[in-house]
């Protein structure tokens, strides 16, 4: 039966589906991020799997404590049973508390006016570390040592850290991991988005043995894809460095707040942008990609002709009269001639904003209802577009100076999006002043002090994929191969202005993606 149009109470409804989800109850749900790790993606530059913004370092065991002997407890009656048992199933049904994996806080923006020549002269600094023999590499034994324990590598360790300037060079020698080595040893790690414990352990170790050349040539690329870039930076931008998965709010050149985000897995890039973003969409509907159509929804109606249905998705035929699903030929292709969309509301793929930026890649930011791939460290896994953690404090940034539901006087506070969200009706509201954003790919970059700045090449951009590598990650899809946009979605009730014609797309291309995000009952 086809779902009747979404209202208030549906999203009500909505929200009880969205507990499920959030638990694990749901099959459509977020997995709990313990239970379930991503499939590794290969790195070339170090053979391992790839870290984004931070990964977990294996910490120094503490002693076992003896546990407590609990006191002896009365026999529950059995009239309490019932109620224990009520009380556990309301618990399992309360959505898990959001956890975000923890990003760098450094003010600096990876993505400035200044950013390419920053990098090339970085490019040059270590063309000349590597031309001069580069580091040793350091033995795994260097991640059983602690702090004040002696080892032979630790020259060769200080000598690295001196070269690439986490170590002051008038630091005494010393065979010793003693205070300023451990200093550095954090410095190094927040250059190359681990967490700087200070501790030496497995991924530390493993990005210390990077050697200069590799290095050299992730600054060079990164520059090369900077050059001719015409970036309208202004006062306040949003960038988002891929490789990073981080989405930067940048204000007077300093970042206001970094984000955590879920970019395009490696057999679907997210592209290089650089344009505006002109809208923000509350309960926004989304219109299924021909490409998805085709591999996933026409599948999964022959399996199970209820699907649709299930996941609130409507057949449109010419001039948007509805089609009712049991009239569609299912074991042809047929239904890829009609426009599929699903309905807004809280399990929708979108979750409950997008953030409007138009380009040829009908690419752009928005909420998800598979929350718990923020707490990961590999955040490789939608089909292209960006899923933003905390999306509804980015939007209430974004949204600074533009008038409030309210009238005039009135601005987007929280609770202001959080109203205008929970009535589950469809809303854009246009920015007066479209504010610069850019999706860019830096594996290696460089600030004003000359520091660099390190991320794995994830789509093998810098260099040739080893053509002998059954274990990395499958290649991304060639250019030409890119899918139509998407169609536009209809008018909202409550719209606010058009929008504004499509801005070119920044000149370095990337592999191509689909182009638009799948729905998480797909994947």
């Amino acid at each position: 039966m086809v779902p009747t149009p979404s209202r208030p109470r549906a999203a009500l409804a909505a929200g009880l589906c969205l507990s499920a989800l959030l638990t694990g109850a749901c099959p459509a749900g977020a997995q709990d991020v313990s239970a379930v790790a991503p499939p590794p993606v290969q790195d070339a530059a170090k053979g391992e799997p790839i870290k984004t913004e931070p990964a977990k370092e294996p910490s120094a065991a503490k002693p076992a404590e003896p546990a407590p002997v609990p006191a002896a407890q009365p026999s529950p009656s059995p009239e309490a049973a019932p109620a224990k048992a009520l009380e556990a199933a309301r618990k399992s049904r309360e959505p898990a508390p959001l956890v975000y994996a923890k990003v760098s806080a450094d003010p600096v923006p990876a993505f400035t006016p200044q950013t390419f020549l920053h990098t090339l002269r970085a490019a040059e600094r270590y063309a000349a570390f590597a031309e001069a023999g580069g580091w040793e590499k350091v033995p795994d034994t260097l991640m059983s040592l602690k702090p004040g324990e002696r080892h032979p590598a630790i020259p060769a360790l200080r000598h690295h850290l001196t070269l690439e300037g986490d170590l002051p060079a008038d630091a005494p020698a010393s065979d010793r991991l003693d205070p300023p080595l451990v200093a550095a040893v954090s410095a190094f790690q927040a250059r190359h988005g681990l967490p700087d414990s200070g501790i030496l352990g497995r991924l530390t170790i493993n990005a210390l043995n990077v050697p200069a050349e590799t290095r050299q040539r992730q600054l060079a690329a990164s520059a090369a894809r900077l050059m001719g870039t015409k970036f309208p930076f202004g006062e306040r931008y949003v960038a988002v460095n891929i490789p990073s998965a981080t989405v930067e709010a940048v204000e007077n050149g300093q970042v206001v707040r970094r984000y955590v985000a879920v970019v395009g897995s490696p057999d679907k890039a997210t592209p290089t942008v650089e344009t505006r973003i002109t809208d923000i969409n509350f309960n926004p509907t989304w219109t299924v990609p021909i490409s998805v159509v085709k591999n996933e929804i026409i599948p999964q109606m022959r399996k199970n002709p209820g699907y649709l249905a299930k996941n609130r998705i409507r057949i449109l035929g010419p001039g948007g009269t509805e089609v009712d699903p049991t009239k569609v030929d299912w074991a042809t292709e047929k239904a890829a001639n009609y426009t599929l969309r699903q309905d807004s509301g809280l399990d929708n793929s979108l979750g409950q904003v997008r953030i409007d930026m138009p380009n040829r890649f009908a690419v752009y930011m928005h909420d998800t209802p598979a929350k718990s791939l923020f707490a990961r460290s590999v955040r490789f896994h939608s089909h292209g577009c960006v899923r933003v953690g905390q999306v509804k404090e980015l939007v209430g940034w974004l949204l600074q100076g533009v008038e409030g539901p309210n009238g005039p006087g009135s601005t987007w506070g929280a609770m202001e999006i959080e109203t205008g969200i929970a009535d589950g009706e469809r809303r854009d509201i246009k920015l007066p002043k479209p504010v610069p954003v850019a999706f860019v790919y830096l594996t290696g970059y460089a600030g004003a002090d000359g520091r660099a700045q390190f991320r794995d090449d994830i789509y093998w951009l810098d260099s040739p994929k080893p053509a002998a590598s059954p274990a990395a990650s499958p290649a991304p899809a060639p250019a030409a191969a890119a899918a139509a946009p998407r169609p536009a979605d209809p008018p909202a009730t409550g719209s606010v202005g058009s929008r504004a014609p499509a801005a070119k797309a920044a000149a370095p291309p990337v592999p191509a993606r689909r182009s638009s995000e799948p729905f998480q009952t797909v994947r």
